[in-house]
């Protein structure tokens, strides 16, 4: 199939709504009812890894296995916590959730336990013993990001960092790993700290707070959980030369991944600040598809496979010298290694890449992008 006619599909696909609607009372009961509790979805990570939930629940290996019903209680752990025990209440056999809180949601996550259902946490970590989580080594990724950038600084220079949400687990953790790195390096300053919201328009407004009293001169490199690819497009409208680039150490976003390409690389879709820039970079994420994962070994762990309780994910690490662009974006490809996609297949350069894992074969692009699984 040629790029151009994935694209059409993908965007034929983007019409169709997938959930877990239009069944019969008598195939619901057949099923394990699971709920999927989202907290802060404002951002296109948290889009994508839905997508991808609702894509595993709709192949055709587990369709007939799971009635999956969605909720979203925002950055509020009360309004989680009252979500969860009214899906309790409502016969949940399994909870899929991305936790506001590491500890706020404990008590409500045993008694959930306590009653038989079974509590799998995604990307952030609850730390009832009774929970099961599925995540990368979030300390892993602050550490490693933010060595990474005292390296391209040579141990010296004054950054800017952008956190994330607020109270999570991954938050929290990389934040804490990354400055303990810095810390090591007295030449090395926090000249400017913001709260991101892991948001690409979250990341633009509290840069422009910090650029309204210093300028991009001031300023020797990024540590940002989320933004690299808007801190870029910002230095370039600045007047900032390509070659100019400040290194920036921060997400997995594909426009971000686009931007480390080498400037002049030929890409189907490409228009600046969407587009190889030859910008130093290092890029991580925590994949999307953890929810997915999640989904698949709850509904393992409730036909009495044995299941364990933290399964670490590897850590997707991509530089200049590793980026890698995707000609169609199959499953295939992934596996081979490409890891970012052509701008004709993702529109949205805020869109996670970081989306392949083998032990996920239901679901790929289409499944991120729309929420369709593979075939």
């Amino acid at each position: 199939m040629g790029i151009g006619s994935k694209a059409r599909r993908l965007a034929l696909l983007a019409g169709m709504a997938v959930c877990a609607c239009g069944v019969s009372a008598a195939e619901a009961a057949e099923k394990h009812k699971i709920f999927l509790s989202m907290s802060f979805i404002g951002n296109d990570w948290q889009a994508e890894a839905a997508n991808m939930v609702k894509a595993m629940a709709s192949h055709k290996s587990m369709a007939d296995k799971v009635d999956l019903q969605v909720q979203v209680a925002g950055p509020n752990a009360q309004r989680q916590i009252q979500q969860i025990n009214a899906m309790v209440q409502a016969g949940a056999e399994a909870i899929v959730i991305f936790p506001i809180s590491p500890t706020a949601l404990n008590q409500v996550v045993k008694n959930a336990c306590d009653k038989g259902v079974k509590v799998f946490a995604y990307d952030a970590e609850i730390t009832e013993p009774c929970a099961y989580n599925v995540h990368i080594d979030q300390e892993e990724a602050g550490r490693v990001t933010a060595e990474w950038l005292v390296k391209k600084l040579d141990g010296k220079g004054n950054i800017i960092a952008v956190t994330g949400v607020p109270g999570t687990s991954v938050d929290d953790l990389r934040t804490k790993a990354a400055k303990e790195v810095l810390a090591k390096y007295p030449d090395i300053k926090i000249v400017g700290e913001a709260v991101g919201m892991w948001s690409q328009a979250v990341a633009r407004t509290e840069l422009s707070k910090i650029l309204a009293t210093r300028s991009w001169d001031d300023i020797d490199g990024l540590w940002m959980q989320v933004g690299c690819f808007t801190a870029n497009s910002m230095q370039l409208e600045a007047g900032k030369k390509t070659s100019e680039l400040l290194p920036c150490a921060g997400e997995g976003s594909n426009g971000g991944r686009i931007q480390m390409l080498p400037e002049g690389t030929e890409v189907e879709g490409a228009s600046s600040p969407y587009a190889p820039l030859g910008a130093p970079r290092i890029s991580y994420a925590s994949p999307p598809y953890s929810g997915a994962l999640a989904l698949t070994l709850a509904v393992e762990a409730l036909e009495g496979k044995d299941v364990p309780k933290k399964t670490i994910l590897p850590l997707p690490v991509v530089t200049n010298e590793t980026i890698k662009l995707c000609d169609e974006g199959t499953w295939a490809e992934m596996k081979a290694g490409c890891n970012a996609f052509k701008p004709s297949l993702v529109s949205n350069p805020g869109w996670f890449a970081s989306i392949f894992s083998d032990q996920t074969p239901e679901i790929g692009l289409a499944a991120a992008l729309v929420g369709q699984p593979e075939e």
